[in-house]
């Protein structure tokens, strides 16, 4: 994922930062608890797209740095 993109891009919903999960190809929502998917290399930023986060994953992806520039 091109890190510049990263940088941009926020939550729809929350405006918040996002968090890129380049093991499920989605960018992560804490605030809004949302995961919208990258399909082809572009991410469907779409509420309705979205799947709901679960309390662990919400957890997990809190407790991680900054998310801009987080490439975990």
């Amino acid at each position: 994922m091109d890190k510049k993109l990263h940088s941009i891009l926020v939550c729809p919903v929350s405006r918040s930062p996002l968090h890129y999960d380049r093991d499920n190809q989605e960018f992560i929502s804490v605030v809004s608890g949302l995961a919208y998917p990258i399909r082809d290399g572009i991410p469907v930023m779409l509420q309705s797209e979205a799947r709901e986060i679960s309390l662990e994953e919400k957890e997990h992806w809190s407790s991680r740095p900054n998310p801009v520039g987080s490439y975990t």
